[in-house]
């Protein structure tokens, strides 16, 4: 995970309020993301992730489609995306995600009852955002979630730590003085 590691000893950080974000070509498009970087990380995914019987790749738009749409085409697992906007589709779920600088609504479609699914995200942070999709899938749809993987970790407490859900990473960071340290190259099992 070279690459992933010095794309992020890199990244500029920005303050949201009180929130300190890093700025990363996987969680923001910027600066430019280079196939080189997401081909390390897909790869680091097949590696670590529970893949054999998943039905569906499930991610939230906007910033885990590009990490899905690889994996999927790795994998040849269909890849459905949570929306920020409502089209009113038979057996569309509406989620509520809050994260560390913002609140909306999301929605599911394409999940149904008893699908096996892999959830993949590209940073865990509050978990706020992670919490309402695993809760909507399993409680709402009623789908398996067969494993979960968020690329980055931002290090610190969050809201699945009190719960049954287990997030795989592959990285953990903490920001320190407007700088990105590398809590854990390898991340969580």
């Amino acid at each position: 995970m070279d690459q992933l590691r010095q794309s992020l000893l890199d990244a500029p950080i920005i303050e949201k309020g009180e929130y300190q974000y890093f700025v990363h070509p996987i969680s923001d498009g910027v600066p430019m993301l280079e196939p080189e970087l997401l081909r390390e990380i897909v790869i680091r995914i097949i590696r670590k992730a529970e893949l054999e019987n998943v039905d569906k790749i499930v991610t939230p738009a906007a910033m885990g489609i590009h990490i899905s749409t690889a994996l999927s085409l790795m994998t040849d697992i269909p890849l459905v995306v949570i929306r920020k906007r409502q089209y009113g589709l038979d057996g569309e779920v509406p989620l509520f995600q809050e994260t560390g600088y913002s609140e909306s609504e999301m929605y599911i479609n394409d999940v149904e009852e008893g699908d096996r699914v892999l959830v993949l995200d590209d940073v865990l942070s509050t978990g706020g955002t992670m919490k309402a999709i695993l809760d909507a899938l399993t409680d709402e749809v009623g789908a398996e979630v067969v494993d979960v993987v968020a690329v980055i970790k931002k290090a610190g407490p969050n809201e699945l730590d009190d719960t049954d859900y287990n997030v795989k990473t592959l990285i953990n960071v903490t920001v320190e003085d407007g700088e990105v340290v590398i809590v854990d190259a390898q991340g969580d099992e």
